[in-house]
C-alpha cells in the first residue's frame, strides 16, 4: 500500500511540476519566515535562562513617574539594611561598560565592556569558571577577571592566572577565566573590582545617584516589603531631615523637588519588560518582537491557506481516481490517509528547503538584527515539529477529509464538476488571501512614510561636518581630589591648541553625546512646583556651533562673568511646564542653588527621533563643576575642503600631545545621529521584505487557482467563443469573481490595519496622521496585481482551439 501511495504521488508530482513547485515553494516561504522569528524569539527570551538565581535578583530602579525609571541610587541605604533577614546579599556596580586601554608584553589592547563592581558580583551571575575560584578572585582591587576570549587575546593559550597586564600607572592580576553559558543581561568582556573609591565619595549623600545596585532575596515574595522599607528609608533620612533644614513640610519639599519610589524589578524581565533604561547588554524591543513574530505567522497561515486552496482545486483532477478507488473497496479513512501521507511528504520537503533557506539568508538575518543568531538548541527542533505537527493537520486533514467525501455515482458519471462542497472553502481561503496581503501592503506604506518623515524632520540642530572625537580621560585624574579643576583645564588646552590647526572653524564641548549618552537628570524648583529636567553643561559657542536656535533671550556669553556663575538657560519644553509666558529674568531653585533663565533654546532631538524633547536646562561648566567629569567628547566644525587632511593633522596633534596610547577615535555628529534610525529603518525594510513575500505566496495561489478555475470552464468558453462571443466579454467573465474577491479581501483587511498601525504609530512622539491614501494605493496595488495574474491566464484561455474541447460533443 505505501509503495502504491508513494508512486502515486510521484505521478501527480510530475503531471503538475509548476503547480507542484510553487505549492512547496509558498509553504517552505511560509515555513521559514516563522523559523526566522522563532530563532530572534528564542534569541531574546534566552537573556539569563541559564542563570539560577535569575528569580532571585533584583535590581533597585528609581521610579521617577510618567513611565521613567532610574537604575542608579545612593549607595546610602546599606547601613540601614544590614540586619534585614530576607537581604541574602547586595553589590553595587557602574551597571554600564567602560572601554580603557591595556598593555602587556608591548601589546594594547582596549577590553571594549569591563564591568567594574563589588567583589560578590559571581554570586550574582555565576558565570563558568575555567580557571581560578569565584568566590575569591575579586576579593582584591588589584584583581581582574577576564572573559575567555579577552584571555585569549592577551596570553593565547597560555594560562593567564598569576600573569599581570597594566592599566595605566599601576598593573593588574589576573585571578580568573570565565565562560558565559549564554545570554546575559550582563556580560562583560573582563571584570575589576574598583567601586570602593566611588562608594567611598558618596557613601553620605543621599541625592548621589550614580551608582548601579543590585540584591539578591531569599524570599522573592517579600519584594514588596523592601521596596516600602526604602522608600521609608530614603523619607526619613532625605526628605524629613531637608525639610526640616528648610524649615517646610515634607509635603512641600516634595512639591518642590520632587517624589521618588524604590522598586525592586527581578532580573528576569530586565531584558525584555524593563521599566528601567535596560542593561549594559541593552534593552530588548518587545514591540518589535512581537510584530515581527505576528507578521511571521500571518504568512505561514497565508502559506497553509495557499496549500489548502490548492490541494482542494487539484482534487478535481483526481476525483475519478477517488471514485475508482472507492468503487475498489477503499475506505474513507483510507483516502485520508492517503491524502495526509502526500502532505506529509510535501511538508518535510517544505521544512528542508525552509531550512536550507534559514541557513543562506541567516547571516544577513543576523546582520540586519546585530544579532549571531545560530540553530543548534534542542528547543528549536521541538518546535520545528511543532511546526510540522500543525502544517500536517491544516494543511492535510482538511483537503484529505473534503477528497474523501467524493460521491462514487456523481464522480464517476462526471458530475463533480455542479458539487459546490468545496467551491465556498476556496473561495473563502482566496479572500483571506486578499485580506492578509491587503493589511501587509497598507501598512508598508504607512511604515515607510513614517521613517521617511523621521528622516526628513527638522532635528533642531545641524551636524554637518563637526567632528566628535572620543576625549578619554585616565583613571588617575578622574579620582583626584580637583579632578573637575584639572579634566576643564587639559580640555581648555587641547581646545585652543586644535582651534589652530588649518580647517578647524571651530572647537567647544559639551558634556553629552548626540543620539544619547552620557546625560544627568535632576530637578529645580519654581513657584513650588518641581520640574524634572536633562542637565547639559556646554562651553561658550557649543549651541551657536551646532546651529540650535535661541526662541527668546540669549546665549551663553563669555564677556558676561555672572553667566558661569548664577545663569542658565531651558528649552521649550521646560518652559512649557513652568506656565510662563516669559521667563527671562525669572529665578529657579536648581539643587539649592538661585539661577537665573537669561535664554529659551528651541527644542532640539537630541537623543531619539522617536521620543518627546525632554525638558532640558544649560548651564556652563564653570556654573555646576561636577558636571565636567561628563566631558568625554570634544566637538568641531571643520571645512568641506581637505577634510582629510584636517583629519590627518588632527590625529597627528592627538597621538603627539594628548593621548599616544588611546586610539584616536572619530566620527562625524550627523553620520552618528543617523545610526538611531537604524531601529525604524529595519522595521521598514522588515515590512517591505514580508510585503514582497506575501505577494508573491499571494500570487502563486491565485495564478494555480486561476488555473485550475479557468481550466474547469474551458468547455464553456469553446461554447461561448462558437456562438460568436467577443474576448473582452469573455475576459469579463473569466475575472469578475476576482475582482469581487479582491473587494471582500481588503474591505476585511482596513481595520485590522488601520488599528495596528495606529498602536504603532503611538510609540513616536512625531508620526504621520493615518490618511486615506494608504488604503486607496492598497487597494489599486492589489487589484492591479490580481487582474495582471487573473487575465494573463485568462487570455490564453481565449485562444484556444475551440475544436480541442468540442470535437466529441
Amino acid at each position: 500500500m505505501l509503495h502504491n501511495w508513494i508512486k502515486i504521488f510521484i505521478y501527480h508530482l510530475k503531471q503538475n511540476k509548476l503547480f507542484s513547485f510553487l505549492n512547496v515553494l509558498g509553504l517552505s516561504i511560509g515555513i521559514a519566515g516563522l523559523i526566522f522569528a522563532l530563532l530572534y524569539w528564542n534569541d531574546e527570551h534566552s537573556y539569563d535562562a541559564w542563570n539560577p538565581e535569575k528569580e532571585n535578583v533584583y535590581q533597585v530602579l528609581v521610579d521617577m513617574g510618567e513611565g521613567q525609571a532610574w537604575p542608579y541610587v545612593p549607595v546610602t541605604f546599606d547601613p540601614f539594611l544590614k540586619d534585614d533577614s530576607n537581604i541574602e546579599m547586595m553589590m553595587h556596580c557602574l551597571n554600564w561598560y567602560e572601554s580603557p586601554l591595556f598593555k602587556y608584553n608591548g601589546k594594547k589592547i582596549i577590553i571594549e565592556k569591563l564591568f567594574n563592581t563589588q567583589n560578590n558580583f559571581f554570586e550574582f551571575f555565576p558565570f563558568e569558571f575555567l580557571q581560578g575560584n569565584p568566590k575569591t578572585a575579586l576579593q582584591n582591587e588589584n584583581s581582574i577577571v577576564l572573559n575567555q576570549k579577552t584571555a585569549i587575546q592577551f596570553f593565547g593559550k597560555a594560562n593567564p592566572v598569576g600573569k599581570q597586564i597594566q592599566f595605566e600607572d599601576k598593573f593588574l592580576k589576573v585571578t580568573g577565566v570565565y565562560k558565559i553559558p549564554g545570554n546575559s543581561t550582563i556580560a562583560p568582556d573582563a571584570v575589576v573590582n574598583n567601586m570602593k573609591i566611588r562608594m567611598n565619595v558618596d557613601k553620605d549623600n543621599w541625592g548621589s545617584f550614580n551608582n548601579g545596585w543590585f540584591i539578591k532575596l531569599k524570599d522573592p515574595s517579600k519584594r514588596d516589603e523592601l521596596s516600602k522599607k526604602l522608600n521609608s528609608i530614603y523619607f526619613q533620612n532625605k526628605i524629613v531631615k531637608e525639610a526640616k533644614e528648610e524649615e517646610i513640610s515634607t509635603t512641600e519639599y516634595e512639591l518642590r523637588y520632587g517624589h521618588f519610589n524604590f522598586i525592586l524589578e527581578p532580573l528576569s524581565v530586565s531584558r525584555l519588560h524593563t521599566k528601567g533604561q535596560g542593561s549594559p547588554e541593552g534593552k530588548g524591543n518587545y514591540q518589535f518582537l512581537l510584530i515581527m513574530s505576528g507578521l511571521s505567522l500571518l504568512i505561514l497561515i497565508l502559506s497553509i491557506f495557499n496549500y489548502v486552496n490548492l490541494a482542494t482545486a487539484n482534487a478535481i483532477r483526481r476525483a475519478k481516481e477517488v471514485g475508482v478507488r472507492k468503487i475498489v473497496g477503499a475506505s474513507k479513512l483510507d483516502i485520508i490517509k492517503q491524502f495526509l501521507f502526500e502532505t506529509i511528504i510535501i511538508a518535510n520537503i517544505s521544512i528542508l528547503l525552509a531550512l536550507a533557506i534559514v541557513e543562506f539568508a541567516l547571516p544577513y538575518y543576523n546582520d540586519f538584527l546585530d544579532k549571531a543568531l545560530v540553530i543548534y538548541e534542542s528547543q528549536f527542533y521541538l518546535q520545528i515539529l511543532f511546526i510540522f505537527i500543525i502544517t500536517v493537520t491544516f494543511a492535510g486533514v482538511f483537503p484529505a477529509i473534503y477528497v474523501s467525501n467524493f460521491e462514487t455515482l456523481k464522480v464517476l458519471k462526471g458530475n463533480f464538476g455542479r458539487n459546490k462542497s468545496g467551491v465556498w472553502l476556496r473561495n473563502g481561503m482566496l479572500i483571506l488571501q486578499f485580506a492578509i496581503a491587503s493589511f501587509f501592503i497598507i501598512g508598508s506604506y504607512i511604515v515607510f512614510e513614517q521613517v521617511r518623515y523621521l528622516s526628513n524632520k527638522n532635528l533642531g540642530f545641524s551636524g554637518d561636518q563637526v567632528l566628535e572625537i572620543f576625549y578619554y580621560k585616565s583613571e588617575a585624574i578622574r579620582n583626584s581630589q580637583n579632578a573637575e579643576q584639572i579634566i576643564f583645564n587639559n580640555y581648555i588646552l587641547v581646545k585652543n591648541e586644535i582651534s589652530k590647526i588649518k580647517g578647524v572653524k571651530q572647537a567647544t564641548t559639551g558634556a553629552f553625546k548626540f543620539g544619547g549618552g552620557n546625560d544627568a537628570s535632576s530637578g529645580f524648583s519654581y513657584n513650588g512646583n518641581n520640574i524634572q529636567a536633562q542637565n547639559l553643561a556646554i562651553d561658550f559657542g557649543f549651541l551657536e556651533m551646532m546651529e540650535i536656535k535661541m526662541k527668546e533671550g540669549r546665549y551663553f556669553n563669555p564677556e558676561i562673568a555672572s553667566d558661569t556663575i548664577d545663569a542658565m538657560m531651558i528649552n521649550e519644553s521646560t518652559l512649557k511646564l513652568m506656565n510662563e509666558k516669559n521667563s527671562i529674568g525669572k529665578t529657579v531653585d536648581w539643587n539649592g542653588n538661585k539661577f537665573k533663565i537669561i535664554g529659551v533654546v528651541k527644542n532640539f532631538s537630541a537623543y531619539s527621533p522617536q521620543g518627546k524633547v525632554p525638558p532640558m536646562v544649560f548651564f556652563h561648566f564653570k556654573t555646576v563643576p561636577w558636571l565636567i567629569g561628563n566631558i568625554q567628547h570634544l566637538y568641531m566644525k571643520i571645512d568641506a575642503e581637505n577634510t582629510a587632511q584636517t583629519l590627518a593633522d588632527i590625529e597627528s596633534f592627538w597621538i603627539k600631545n594628548v593621548d599616544s596610547d588611546y586610539p584616536f577615535q572619530y566620527d562625524f555628529v550627523d553620520k552618528n545621529y543617523l545610526r538611531t534610525y537604524k531601529t525604524y529603518v529595519k522595521q521598514k525594510n522588515l515590512f517591505a521584505l514580508l510585503n514582497v513575500i506575501v505577494i508573491l505566496i499571494a500570487l502563486f495561489g491565485l495564478f494555480a487557482l486561476a488555473s485550475y478555475s479557468i481550466e474547469r470552464r474551458m468547455k464553456e468558453i469553446a461554447i461561448r467563443k462558437t456562438l460568436g462571443a467577443e474576448t473582452n466579454v469573455l475576459l469579463t467573465a473569466l475575472s469578475k469573481q476576482y475582482i469581487v474577491f479582491c473587494i471582500i479581501g481588503f474591505l476585511i483587511a482596513v481595520f485590522p490595519a488601520y488599528y495596528s498601525l495606529n498602536k504603532w504609530l503611538e510609540n513616536f512622539a512625531y508620526r504621520i496622521d493615518i490618511s486615506i491614501y494608504p488604503f486607496i494605493i492598497g487597494f489599486v496595488a492589489l487589484l492591479f496585481l490580481t487582474l495582471s495574474v487573473v487575465l494573463s491566464r485568462a487570455y490564453f484561455a481565449t485562444k484556444v482551439d475551440v475544436l480541442k474541447y468540442l470535437k466529441y460533443e
